[in-house]
């Protein structure tokens, strides 16, 4: 098992480092094509802001796994271990059941209905529904690691760690 979430851990990173790199080189070729070509490329606003989106919610799953996420953890350090175990537990089953029913479950409802209505994007003319893909496929993601934590702290072991991100 732990073979198979370092793997999903690496491509993760690689997918998120890609897209960063993707929208570096998007910006930088809006603002040469717009003040040095003064030809401002059409699709590069639109890409860039749909690379943002799915560099977010694949950053967000990133970060629920790495445990980089928002969190207060002031009451909790108040807790013996065996209480704090148990609110981990608390804590990762609502990770796992809002990321199934809002993400997953409402995210595909969302990328069926796009699909339904055909809605397209404006400059890249593809279809949003692609573009709110994001939102079930990251959803799937935090469930994933939502349950591996869930089975990690059911067997009182550590979860690996994601290498290159500490």
């Amino acid at each position: 098992m732990n073979k198979l979430i370092r793997r999903f851990d690496n491509t993760l990173k690689w997918i998120v480092a890609a897209m960063m790199l993707s929208i570096v080189l998007v910006v930088c070729w809006q603002v040469v094509s717009r003040y040095l070509l003064h030809s401002p490329s059409s699709i590069t606003e639109e890409l860039s802001r749909c690379l943002l989106i799915w560099i977010g919610m694949l950053g967000a799953a990133l970060a629920y796994r790495t445990g980089v996420h928002l969190g207060l953890d002031i009451v909790t350090q108040r807790f013996n271990p065996r209480n704090r175990q148990r609110l981990a537990m608390l804590v990762s089953a609502a990770v796992v059941l809002f990321a199934f029913s809002v993400m997953v479950v409402g995210g595909g409802n969302l990328v069926a209905l796009t699909f339904e209505l055909n809605q397209m994007s404006a400059a890249l003319g593809i279809r949003m529904a692609y573009i709110y893909l994001i939102i079930p496929f990251s959803g799937s993601i935090m469930v994933f690691y939502g349950v591996c934590q869930l089975y990690y702290l059911s067997t009182n072991q550590n979860m690996p760690t994601v290498e290159g991100l500490h």
